[in-house]
């Protein structure tokens, strides 16, 4: 039963921004600026890829009650590219990835991940690391001189202010709310400021935690170790959460419950409590991973688009995160103090939509035309692990290797022959591979041209990294001929919809820049020369955002889930906020983003954000008590020059307020969900 009380008023949201269209320079806060008024405590909640719609009183019924007695967002935006780390570094700092470097999950960063520092007794390993693992996200943090996000966290921004802090959910996201709590790991050190409790707590991977919290762990009788994503079911049964499936064998029909159960149970019986016995006010993050990963694995829709992700173990997802969320207001609720001082932002990363390999519509088209899709694929057993006529997982790499004639090299293989280490060449071709040519790659990610050369850099011309509904390519000599033809490839493409090409390389028809999207800024990392948009589409045309299909470069199987396109299935993504500085039974029709959600709680607790770069979010005066009920915005849309050959024409939907920008949609006209052209 809900036990919501307009007096134990909270703050609650899915995600966390910093905004403001101006930000302070000043190196961080100062005693006037937190003594002004009681210190708040904040809540940011995260339901990772929960999408506005399935906000319903069946699925979810403490966040539509949190929704109708606080402000409900309904113009609400995730960052693009529509990725985890991408958006969880923006609720973090406030600031759009430009500035965070953090433009996917997969990523390539220009060096050997732990080939040197703190980590280079591990094995050296890929140049387009997965960065949803503490230890990468620590190996980046070092070799870009202690935090690779370059701009100051919220949290870290408390802390420093006296605040107590803890994130606690998904490995990751986790991580990225103080980053720099990652020297711990590199240490095998227990950071001294914020609590981190992921996946990997209480492994060798996992960062270690303070005496306090590890007795208060046992106080509550509960593991100093998370436990796994299975449920405590057979690995690659239908009950382990983490199950993903295969071509034949559909994937998990569980919600990932024992593991959430032990996050909320973490914060509710060890690390609030902790908090409640000092005197100083709190700050906390929970990432909830469903849910996001049972939309990712669920066996619901093996190879058809629908349900897809709205079956029976995406629905079960909902409601599980809802109760993680239900239980740590029924503690804030028995203890009226502590939750009539705390806001509660409550926020997703990202909108969510089903997986295509194949199909572009509902009236039998499909995708035609790609050579990656007129070969066989085998595992190692000479199964096909791939239908015939689907795109293959790195299906953009293997077309763009046969359209430039160029050898393609696998970053996360090598191939040691005599004292010469190389990159393990990739042949699609084969029948069969061998100990020195594969014939897929491993993770999607691909070397295009060159030797596969590893010592001293590699060599490659082209450098693709696969993410789903967008992938990244990078061209390392930033050699404006050959992103020319790139663009003018992939616009031929049925499967495209949209191009984004980095600044430098001049207007190149068929794209629009970079910097139109905010991904021009002073990160550290490598900027991508070429973002390619996946098309998509909805099977319920009268609830297109619930419905949307994405073309996805993925492992997982057609029917499943993913994100990462420019639909605004995936742009849309759940807000809402309660609490004692938030206007109550409000709707709020402004534009607003994760890059907003920082900046605002900022703003709440008197503290001054510093800033390095540019391009930050803004506060969101329209959801506050005492502040407008809506704010001055505008719609405008930007088309690029015709492609040569194709004609095609990238466009981009965005909103502004201020010097504030919001994406609602970009891509081709009639490729792209929600894409006013």
């Amino acid at each position: 039963m809900l036990r919501l009380r307009l007096a134990s008023l909270l703050l609650i949201s899915a995600t966390l921004t910093i905004g403001c269209t101006t930000r302070d320079k000043s190196p961080g806060p100062t005693e006037e600026s937190v003594g002004a008024k009681p210190r708040r405590n904040f809540i940011i909640f995260v339901a990772d890829g929960l999408r506005p719609g399935s906000v319903t009183k069946e699925l979810a019924p403490t966040l539509v009650k949190l929704r109708e007695q606080g402000v409900s967002f309904r113009n609400s935006h995730s960052l693009y590219p529509t990725f985890t780390t991408a958006n969880a570094s923006a609720i973090a700092t406030g600031h759009y990835l430009g500035d965070t470097g953090d433009f996917a999950n997969m990523l390539y960063v220009g060096y050997r991940t732990f080939s040197s520092g703190s980590f280079s007794k591990k094995a050296a390993s890929t140049m387009v690391p997965f960065i949803e693992t503490d230890p990468v996200l620590a190996d980046l943090d070092e070799h870009f001189g202690g935090n690779f996000l370059s701009e100051d966290s919220l949290l870290s921004l408390a802390r420093a202010a006296g605040y107590q802090t803890a994130a606690v959910g998904k490995i990751g996201p986790v991580l990225l709310q103080d980053v720099t709590q990652s020297e711990g790991l590199a240490k095998g050190q227990a950071p001294s400021a914020t609590i981190i409790i992921d996946d990997a707590t209480g492994s060798a991977d996992g960062l270690p935690l303070p005496p306090r919290v590890l007795q208060s762990l046992a106080a509550a009788k509960l593991s100093t170790s998370a436990p796994k994503r299975n449920n405590g079911a057979a690995p690659g049964s239908s009950g382990d959460n983490g199950f993903l499936g295969s071509l034949q064998t559909p994937g998990t029909t569980a919600a990932n419950v024992v593991q959430q159960q032990y996050f909320a149970d973490a914060v509710t019986k060890a690390i609030l409590p902790l908090f409640q016995s000092d005197a100083a006010p709190f700050g906390l993050v929970y990432w909830s991973r469903d849910p996001d990963g049972s939309q990712h694995n669920q066996g619901d829709s093996l190879g058809k688009v629908v349900p897809g992700i709205n079956g029976p173990t995406s629905k079960a997802a909902i409601r599980n995160v809802d109760a993680n969320l239900q239980q740590i207001l029924t503690y804030l609720d028995a203890h009226p103090e502590a939750a009539k001082n705390t806001d509660l932002f409550i926020t997703s990363d990202h909108g969510f939509s089903t997986i295509s390999r194949h199909d572009l519509g509902l009236k039998g088209e499909a995708v035609r035309g790609s050579y990656a899709q007129t070969l066989t694929y085998r595992d190692d057993h000479g199964r096909q692990d791939v239908a015939t006529g689907f795109l293959p997982l790195g299906f953009l790499a293997i077309d763009i290797a046969h359209a430039l004639a160029l050898p393609i090299f696998d970053p996360e293989a090598q191939v040691t022959s005599g004292k010469t280490t190389t990159y393990k060449r990739v042949d699609p071709t084969l029948t069969k591979a061998s100990k020195t040519v594969a014939h897929y790659l491993s993770a999607g990610n691909a070397l295009i041209g060159g030797t596969g050369n590893i010592n001293g850099g590699s060599d490659a011309q082209v450098i693709i990294a696969v993410n789903g509904g967008s992938d990244l390519i990078y061209l390392p000599g930033h050699d404006a001929k050959l992103a020319k033809k790139i663009v003018t490839f992939l616009a031929a493409q049925d499967y495209v919809s949209g191009i984004f090409t980095d600044d430098s390389l001049g207007e190149l028809p068929g794209a629009l820049p970079l910097s139109a999207i905010n991904l021009v800024g002073s990160g550290r990392l490598p900027l991508p020369s070429i973002i390619v948009n996946f098309r998509s589409f909805a099977t319920d045309p009268a609830n297109p955002a619930q419905s949307q299909v994405d073309i996805c470069d993925t492992a997982l199987q057609q029917g499943q889930g993913m994100h990462g396109g420019f639909g605004r299935g995936d742009t849309f993504n759940t807000m809402i906020a309660y609490g004692p500085d938030f206007k109550t039974s409000f709707v709020d029709h402004s534009p607003a983003s994760n890059a907003d959600v920082a900046v605002t709680i900022a703003h709440i607790l008197g503290l001054r954000l510093p800033s390095k770069g540019k391009l930050s979010g803004r506060v969101l005066v329209e959801a506050l008590k005492d502040g407008p009920n809506e704010v001055a915005a505008k719609a405008t849309t930007l088309r690029s020059r015709p492609a040569e050959g194709s004609g095609r024409v990238t466009i981009l939907n965005r909103q502004e307020v201020g010097s504030t920008w919001y994406f609602d949609a970009g891509g081709f006209a009639g490729r792209t969900v929600g894409l006013a052209p």
